[in-house]
């Protein structure tokens, strides 16, 4: 009798041990993001960059000039990048999703061709208000910002409409499309996307890739 009572809970035991097993298994949380991105697609050498190339940690960020939440973002990505600037590395890359987004895009890359890129960058977003209606951009708009910049307007206007830059913008919607970019801003850090738009999934997924890197 005793021996079949010690059976009894021995049994009782291993069978609430497994209960306990499985509840804590489907109580661990989530993969934290999706499966990493193509990185053909997703990190292309002629991106505008910030940060050294040898950084453990890459913010690819898809933007688009006429988005209001990229300009609201875009302080706190470069406040992200100022607190660790060695080990933190952002690409941009272009989703004009807006009307008329495409041709400020190409004046930001003939912005490039002038070594200005991040100050048209800047001036764009900053005065976004001044160029941006109804969410659709006004190219037109943008001139008297880029000047102030210290753009050769003449010289821009004539970059814009190269192949080559018509060639970029085409590419970017392409990869965007591929890559499941469907909004912007639109984040991937160390290839993969956040588990969720937001300032704070984008912060703890940048923490969380620089303690995974080597100091």
């Amino acid at each position: 009798m005793k021996q079949k009572t010690l059976f009894t809970l021995a049994l009782a035991c291993l069978l609430g041990a497994f209960i306990f097993a499985a509840l804590i298994h489907n109580v661990e949380p989530e993969e934290a993001a999706g499966p990493s991105a193509d990185p053909a697609l997703l990190l292309r050498a002629d991106s505008p960059s910030l940060g050294p190339a040898s950084a453990p940690v890459v913010i690819v960020e898809f933007l688009d000039p006429a988005c209001e939440t990229c300009a609201a973002f875009y302080p706190l990505v470069k406040q992200i990048i100022a607190g660790d600037p060695s080990r933190i590395r952002l690409v941009l890359r272009y989703a004009p999703f807006h009307k008329g987004s495409d041709q400020v895009v190409a004046a930001l890359e003939a912005a490039r061709r002038q070594d200005k890129f991040w100050p048209a960058l800047e001036a764009l977003l900053a005065n976004q208000r001044d160029w941006v209606q109804n969410h659709a951009a006004q190219p037109e708009r943008i001139w008297p910002l880029l000047e102030r910049a210290g753009l050769d307007l003449a010289r821009l206007r004539q970059d814009m409409a190269a192949p080559a830059i018509g060639d970029l913008i085409t590419r970017e919607l392409m990869d965007a499309q591929a890559l499941g970019v469907r909004k912007t801003p639109d984040f991937f850090v160390n290839g993969r996307p956040l588990p969720r738009f937001g300032e704070e999934p984008l912060r703890e997924a940048v923490a969380a890739a620089l303690r995974k890197a080597k100091p």
